[in-house]
């Protein structure tokens, strides 16, 4: 059934004269149903042809200067069917190149005044295929998408001027059309062609989906269109970084939403001109939204970074945890970059073990009964990863790859993530406790009773202003950090070794050797001898989180 009536025939008429496409006939009359969109464009022009045949006669004569190039109703049929004529080198056709650019060879084609050929040429199968094309030839593994489209922003300048002209006439005849009442060329431009771009990838399209199929167009010709708003509301156009032009879609519409109706018509013709080419294709782009792989680390090198450790431009180790994990993930998932973050981090002469069998009892204890877990959690995420989809027994044999490629890390739990599940890793950074286990020095010699009493400190509070070491990237300021317990193991009259259970974010070092009196207390002034740290390992990062899997 036509979806236009007696009541939406004077607009019609009127649009169609100045060179208004069926489908934008269809919006400023309000039909907000999909089926008449989805119509060929070859039948939509014999239809309305059909619905407007009786008054085709009056509707000439009404317009005292018709435009010169006003459409024709009777068109050959290879010029009717806007996408059934579309080839890679046709005269008055559309033209696809193989970057998917698209341009018009000449001006036989009736270019929509209001869309610029966006729902005439760029919505029938024809295109669709193109894109597709495009899109299986990505490389990319999706079993949804989202589609972005991006229309040039002087669209919104001629459809404002269409909606002044049919506002005028409607006037007349004391009906109103208000601007939410027009059907937003992007939501006809969706109806269309996304059961169409479903049904040629096999795919559903759902707006949640990580992958993202943008097209963006342009129209060169049309370009100077918005620049008189820039004159008339110069605070809507300010230059803003990442953006090349100042008239962006949001910049034109918040002007048009100020600018005075008579100004509007003083500046811009209503009906707007018809142009003589369609909108080019600038691109055809496909990218997948970040995954995450989350996981615990080991380090059992004292001469291996965490990350790239480069200063003035100068590599001074050749790799790191980082690199040693990313890399093998960079590979597999297919990604163009990746970002690392971890629970914490550790100097590059400190190991992260976890191994149960150089605990003390008490973490030993832990390990046992399930209350910590071995390793540093990690964090990685791969920006547009081509590979999104791996079983459980992929991801096994991706981890063992790792570690078989190392002796200087070992990874376990390793899995796939949420965004949202990364936010556990950071939660209570200050709260969260870890375990260390420090070989010290002493300058005078000890016996074993000299440390036993370290064993009988509980939650000892200490004040540490910023060490001396790091204060080129940390604030300078003095944290109070929480020593929660120690135990001691004597090993000769100037060596022993001291376990410690501390709040997170204490510097261990700093709390054994004092860092010229920054550190209050620390072991040197609590034995009343100047001590130092020749050898520092985490045990353990008391995060629960990634969740522990069978080995």
């Amino acid at each position: 059934m036509f979806p236009l009536t007696v009541e939406n025939k004077h607009v019609a008429q009127l649009l169609l004269s100045t060179g208004t496409c069926p489908r934008c006939i269809f919006r400023f009359c309000g039909v907000d149903f999909h089926a008449p969109y989805k119509l060929p464009y070859k039948e939509l022009l014999s239809e309305l042809q059909k619905f407007l045949k009786a008054e085709e006669d009056e509707l000439v004569s009404e317009i005292p200067n018709p435009p010169p190039k006003k459409i024709r109703l009777q068109e050959p049929e290879d010029q009717i069917d806007g996408m059934d004529s579309l080839s890679q080198n046709g005269e008055g056709k559309l033209s696809v190149t193989e970057d998917g650019s698209s341009s018009s060879k000449n001006s036989n084609l009736n270019v929509c005044n209001v869309c610029l050929g966006i729902l005439q040429d760029f919505c029938e199968k024809e295109f669709i295929k193109k894109v597709c094309q495009k899109v299986e030839a990505s490389g990319f593994e999706f079993t949804n998408l989202v589609l972005s489209v991006s229309f040039p922003p002087q669209l919104s300048v001629r459809e404002h001027a269409a909606w002044l002209l049919v506002k005028q006439e409607m006037g007349k005849q004391s009906l109103s059309l208000g601007r939410n009442d027009i059907v937003q060329l992007k939501e006809a431009y969706k109806w269309i062609t996304h059961p169409l771009f479903s049904e040629e990838l096999g795919v559903p399209i759902d707006g949640k989906s990580l992958f993202e199929v943008s097209v963006v167009f342009a129209h060169p010709e049309t370009v100077e269109d918005c620049h008189f708003l820039r004159a008339i509301c110069p605070d809507c156009f300010k230059p803003a970084k990442n953006k090349q032009s100042v008239f962006t879609r949001m910049a034109v519409m918040k002007a048009l939403n100020k600018i005075k109706e008579e100004d509007f018509r003083k500046q811009f013709p209503c009906p707007p001109n018809s142009p003589k080419a369609v909108c080019t294709v600038l691109e055809i782009e496909c990218a997948h939204g970040a995954v995450f792989v989350a996981g615990r680390y080991n380090k059992y090198s004292r001469n291996l970074p965490q990350t790239p450790w480069i200063i003035d431009g100068e590599r001074k180790l050749e790799s790191s945890v980082e690199e040693l994990i990313s890399d093998h993930l960079l590979k597999v998932f297919k990604a163009e970059s990746f970002n690392f973050s971890s629970s914490g981090r550790e100097d590059v002469d400190v190991r992260t073990l976890g191994n149960a069998q150089m605990l003390t009892p008490s973490t030993r204890f832990c390990f046992m009964t399930g209350c910590v877990l071995p390793g540093r959690p990690f964090a990685i995420e791969l920006v547009n990863p081509h590979r999104v989809h791996f079983t459980s027994q992929e991801i096994k044999e991706l981890q063992q790859k790792i570690n078989n490629s190392s002796n200087k890390i070992q990874v376990r739990d390793l899995q796939l993530v949420t965004r949202e599940a990364i936010g556990h890793m950071k939660e209570g950074e200050e709260e969260k406790t870890k375990t260390y286990s420090a070989l010290i020095w002493t300058n005078k010699a000890i016996q074993r009773k000299d440390i036993e009493f370290l064993d009988d400190i509980k939650d000892l509070k200490i004040d540490q202003k910023t060490p001396l070491r790091v204060l080129h990237r940390r604030p300078l300021a003095v944290r109070t950090r929480i020593i929660h317990s120690m135990e001691t193991c004597y090993v000769d009259e100037h060596h022993f070794r001291l376990y410690l259970k501390t709040q997170a974010g204490t510097y261990i070092k700093e709390f054994v050797h004092g860092d010229f009196g920054r550190t209050k207390p620390n072991i040197g002034s609590l034995m009343d001898v100047t001590a130092d740290i020749l050898e520092l390992d985490v045990e353990s990062v008391d995060v629960d989180w990634p969740p522990a899997l069978d080995d």
